[in-house]
């Protein structure tokens, strides 16, 4: 390793793995790993996004071998077939899948074998072959649908009127169920049924429809290219990409007729939904014209949540964006391209100066560079906030100090609970 990281802002692989599964009605992981990693990665994501984790299970009541010297030097898979019987025997859950940790993935364990012989007697566990080392919690978002696209997801009719609704990632967006209601309630009033995964009690029935969407709705600037042609090659579902969750009418507008258009949809339906979701959103603000005043504002985020919040406080309320900070690892220079264009074509307002920095050292010096009255960040920016004495809200993982249930900030009534705690944290 060449560099350390200070405070990087994700959990390994297996956190994002185990965020993405918990998160599954009546879905267990398997841990293939050391002892401490169910705990620790439960920890490393929800314990960060808001308190709120799973209702099935988490944390030590997940199934791990717990794998030992023993098992580093004569190999674990026998172990494995153990806590696969103990979880099976225990555990009465939908589907089962067993995750490598580190361990494991030094030894080079053959998890796919193992779980094959499983599968040859209709039990349902599948492997993730990532060791935590691998990657990022977004990496484990990634790896857990290309995992159900190749053992879940089954070639089905096509369904006219059904969506799946991706890149949102479970935990590590602290709003994410909130966000996916809300996401979900519009794209019903255009009459769709949406796979949203992780919300209205949804399990592994709703991954294997999910080869019979008749559209991928993206919402990230990056995550998923892999998916999205995956689910074009294996079943014919074409995408669309959003640079992020929608926040406000502005950005959901283009959200819907986005939808709308890749779907056909009739016109007059479409615009009824915008002018109904407007007339509601508008008429509220203008309840409040004046309460909240002109500020200039710094972002240091991930490139989804940096993007909507920037474009909706400098193009729907006309606040400054004097700099933004993209807090997460990106390495397609492609993928920066698209993140700066997007930060820097706002309609009215100057671009910001935009940077790609991961390091917590870097993120904060940058920061301190500039003057401004607002900061859109995470918990970790707590400090640089009380020392220069401006404004916080925390948008972003982590969030280690609020309890976060349903609340979003996204779309049309996501966007007036925004307003009022930028006006409520003065």
């Amino acid at each position: 390793m060449s560099k350390i990281v200070e405070m990087p802002r994700a959990s390994c692989v297996l956190g994002g793995l185990n965020a993405v599964l918990t998160s599954l009605q009546n879905v267990s992981p398997i841990y293939h790993s050391g002892p401490g990693c169910c705990m620790q990665t439960t920890a490393g994501v929800s314990g960060q996004a808001g308190l709120r984790g799973s209702s099935f299970l988490a944390s030590v009541s997940l199934p791990c071998s717990n794998m030992l010297e023993r098992e580093v030097v004569f190999g674990g898979e026998q172990k494995l077939r153990d806590e696969i019987d103990g979880s099976l025997e225990i555990i009465d859950a939908d589907a089962y899948f067993v995750l490598t940790g580190c361990t494991a993935g030094i030894i080079g364990d053959d998890v796919a074998a193992v779980t094959a012989e499983y599968r040859n007697k209709g039990l349902p566990v599948y492997p993730i072959e990532t060791p935590g080392f691998a990657g990022d919690t977004l990496l484990g978002y990634e790896t857990a649908f290309d995992s159900f696209i190749e053992y879940i997801a089954e070639s089905q009719p096509r369904q006219a009127n059904l969506v799946n609704l991706l890149g949102v990632v479970p935990q590590h967006d602290p709003y994410w169920f909130g966000t996916l209601e809300e996401l979900t309630r519009i794209l019903n009033k255009l009459g769709l049924e949406v796979n949203s995964f992780f919300t209205q009690r949804q399990g592994i029935e709703t991954v294997k429809r999910s080869g019979s969407a008749a559209l991928n709705i993206i919402v990230s600037p990056w995550l998923l290219k892999g998916a999205a042609s995956k689910y074009e090659e294996k079943f014919g579902i074409p995408s669309i990409r959003f640079n992020g969750v929608p926040y406000g009418a502005t950005q959901t507008a283009e959200f819907i007729r986005g939808v709308g258009e890749a779907l056909d949809l009739d016109k007059t339906l479409v615009e009824s939904v915008i002018e109904e979701e407007n007339i509601y959103v508008y008429g509220l603000f203008e309840t409040i014209i004046g309460a909240l005043s002109w500020k200039k504002f710094v972002v240091a985020a991930d490139a989804a949540t940096a993007i909507s919040i920037t474009r909706f406080l400098a193009d729907d309320f006309s606040f400054t964006p004097v700099a933004v900070i993209i807090t997460e690892p990106i390495w397609s220079s492609s993928d920066k391209d698209r993140i700066t264009k997007a930060l820097s074509s706002l309609e009215y307002a100057k671009p910001p100066i935009i940077s790609f920095l991961v390091d917590h050292y870097d993120i904060r010096q940058e920061i301190k560079k500039h003057d401004f009255t607002l900061l859109i960040g995470s918990s970790l920016e707590d400090e640089v906030a009380r020392e220069l004495g401006v404004q916080l809200n925390r948008l972003a993982f982590p969030i280690s100090d609020q309890l976060i249930i349903n609340r979003t900030y996204a779309g049309y009534r996501g966007c007036l609970t925004l307003v009022e705690d930028l006006y409520n944290n003065l």
